[in-house]
């Protein structure tokens, strides 16, 4: 079975309480955490602050996606403020850190996870598989919300899958940007098994109709 992982920058973040409770009233068991640092990623968002104060009104499971510079860094704060999943770009840092990082997060209990932007080749997170418990495929260009579905991402989503079944089946695929009930069927017929949404999600009128249609 698929889950759906509202993504909560697409809430209002005048009202984050509220729109955290509209999104597991409505049934969802994950909430997406976009990290940006201004620098890996040309936009700015939530820190470790948030992740914190998330943790201490939701028993949701944190999927929380570091679009930063060198995260090793910080990756201890995130596990201590507690994220269940933290992923981590494969273009973020060397080959070396990257490794040592995915150690340092598994070694906190928490879940590891590798993110490629669109540009980037399944082949590239071949090495890393076996550290990783989720692996994310961007389908749109990392930084901002609202962006379109790029479709020309599913025969990579599709390698990967492969790569995953074969090396660490029990490793999840999820997929990010520009996703709704439509794109949703394809990148689910091409071996995602977890989907991130904000916009569509919070801005769909019936949004139990919209987690069950995503999760089904």
């Amino acid at each position: 079975m698929a889950i759906l992982s509202p993504s909560i920058l697409a809430a209002d973040v005048l009202a984050l309480g509220n729109d955290i409770k509209v999104a597991t009233d409505a049934g969802a068991k994950w909430l997406h955490v976009d990290v940006m640092d201004g620098s890996f990623v040309p936009n700015l968002s939530f820190g470790y602050s948030v992740v914190d104060a998330l943790r201490k009104i939701t028993d949701a499971i944190l999927d929380v996606h570091l679009m930063i510079d060198k995260p090793i860094r910080y990756v201890d704060n995130f596990c201590s403020a507690g994220a269940d999943y933290l992923t981590v770009h494969v273009e973020s840092d060397t080959k070396e850190n990257i490794e040592e990082t995915l150690d340092k997060i598994n070694a906190h209990g928490v879940k590891a996870g590798i993110s490629v932007k669109p540009k980037t080749t399944a082949e590239e997170i071949k090495p890393y598989i076996q550290k990783c418990s989720i692996i994310l495929v961007m389908t749109v260009e990392p930084g901002f919300g609202g962006q379109s579905f790029m479709a020309d991402m599913m025969p990579k989503l599709k390698e990967i899958r492969n790569l995953i079944n074969d090396i660490n089946p029990d490793c999840r695929l999820e997929v990010d940007g520009g996703i709704d009930l439509v794109t949703a069927k394809t990148v689910k017929e091409n071996g995602a098994d977890t989907l991130v949404a904000g916009s569509a999600f919070y801005k769909a009128v019936d949004k139990r109709a919209f987690v069950e249609e995503i999760e089904k």
